[in-house]
C-alpha cells in the first residue's frame, strides 16, 4: 500500500470516533403551553450540565399558545421525531405525552396531582415512562387565606377564578373549598378559560361583593397574568396569586412553590434520564421551597395597609 493511502486511512481511522460522537445529537422535546423565563432556567441547568443546544443537543419547542385541544398533535409530532425524551408542563400536555407514547421517557416540569390524575403509580415508584416534580401542597390554600386574612381582619368572602377546562383545576378546586371550610369563609368561585372570558367572570364576581380573591393558577392563566392583575385592581379586590410573576405583574401577594425551581429539577431529570436512567426508577419530587411576594405599589393603589410583620416575613416586597 502507498504511504499516502497508509496516511488517509490512518486518518480515517483516528478521526472516526469524533465524527461519530458528532453524529450523536441528543434530542429533547418540550411541550408546553406558551414560552416564558422559567424555560431559560432549564437551558441553562442543562448547559451547566453539559447539554448544550447546538453542542450536542437539539431542543424540539412545541407550544399550544392557549389552544389546550393542540397537545395532542404536537405531543405525535415530538413522538414522529423519535426524541430521547418529552418534557411537559401542566397537566393537558403531560396527558397529551402520555397518551403518544409509552416508551419515551417522559419528565414532569410540574403536575398538581400526577397519583390522583394517573400519571404515576406513587410518588416514590412512579412506574411506567414517567417521572419529574409535582407542585401538590394541600396547606397552600389555607395558607394564603391566612395571608388575606393577616391583611383583611373581616374576611368572611373570597373570590375563586379558576380554569373550568382544566382537569389539575378541578382538583386544586376541592383543596381549596377544603381550606375555605377550615377557616369559616364563603367561597365564590368564577370560571374563565380565556382572555375574552375574563372581564365577564369579574362582573359577576362584583354582583357576590367578596372581599378578596384567590386565582388558581394554569398555564392558560399565566399568559394573561397583567390582565388578571388588572381586573383585580379595577375590581378593587386584593389578590393572592400561587406564582410571583403575577405579583410582578401587578398583583398584591403571590405565595406558593419556587416555579424556577421545578425547571431547574426538570433539567436535572433530563439529564439523568440521557445518562440512561429510568423514569420508573426515578421517584417524583414535591415542592419544596416557597416565596411570599408582596407588591405595595397595588397595595397602596387598593388602599390596602400591609402590617409591617408581614413585609418582614415576604421573600420580595416590590415598591
Amino acid at each position: 500500500m502507498h504511504r499516502r493511502s497508509l496516511v488517509a486511512v490512518a486518518l480515517a481511522v483516528s478521526l472516526a470516533p469524533h465524527a461519530l460522537m458528532a453524529a450523536t445529537v441528543r434530542r429533547v422535546g418540550v411541550l408546553a403551553d406558551i414560552p416564558g423565563p422559567h424555560w431559560q432556567v432549564f437551558q441553562q441547568t442543562l448547559a451547566r450540565l453539559g447539554h448544550k443546544e447546538g453542542a450536542g443537543l437539539a431542543v424540539e419547542w412545541r407550544w399550544a399558545n392557549g389552544q389546550i385541544k393542540r397537545f395532542p398533535a404536537l405531543a405525535a409530532e415530538l413522538v414522529k421525531l423519535k426524541v430521547d425524551v418529552i418534557v411537559a408542563e401542566g397537566t393537558p400536555a403531560i396527558r397529551a405525552a402520555k397518551t403518544a407514547t409509552g416508551d419515551i421517557p417522559i419528565v414532569m416540569a410540574i403536575s398538581s396531582d400526577p397519583v390522583g390524575m394517573g400519571f404515576v403509580q406513587s410518588l416514590t415508584r412512579p412506574g411506567g415512562n414517567i417521572t419529574g416534580s409535582s407542585s401538590r401542597s394541600p396547606e397552600l390554600y389555607v395558607k394564603q387565606m391566612e395571608l388575606l386574612k393577616e391583611i383583611i381582619p373581616k374576611l368572611s368572602r373570597v373570590g375563586l377564578l379558576w380554569h373550568p377546562g382544566s382537569p389539575a383545576s378541578r382538583l386544586t378546586l376541592k383543596e381549596v373549598e377544603a381550606a375555605a371550610r377550615v377557616l369559616k369563609i364563603e367561597l365564590l368561585p368564577v370560571e374563565a378559560r380565556d382572555t375574552i372570558e375574563l372581564p365577564g367572570a369579574f362582573r359577576a364576581l362584583g354582583g357576590q361583593r367578596p372581599h378578596a380573591l384567590i386565582v388558581i393558577a394554569t398555564p392558560t392563566f399565566d399568559g394573561l397574568q397583567a390582565q388578571i392583575a388588572e381586573l383585580s385592581m379595577s375590581a378593587g379586590l386584593p389578590a393572592v396569586y400561587n406564582k410571583s410573576a403575577f405579583a410582578q405583574a401587578g398583583g398584591l401577594l403571590s405565595y406558593g412553590a419556587r416555579y424556577s425551581e421545578f425547571f431547574r429539577r426538570a433539567a436535572l431529570y433530563v439529564d439523568r434520564v440521557l445518562k440512561g436512567a429510568r423514569p420508573a426508577d426515578l421517584p417524583v419530587e414535591q415542592a419544596s421551597e416557597f416565596e411570599f411576594v408582596i407588591n405595595v405599589k397595588t397595595a397602596k393603589a387598593l388602599g390596602v395597609t400591609i402590617p409591617p410583620l408581614l413585609l418582614v416575613r415576604a421573600d420580595l416586597v416590590i415598591e
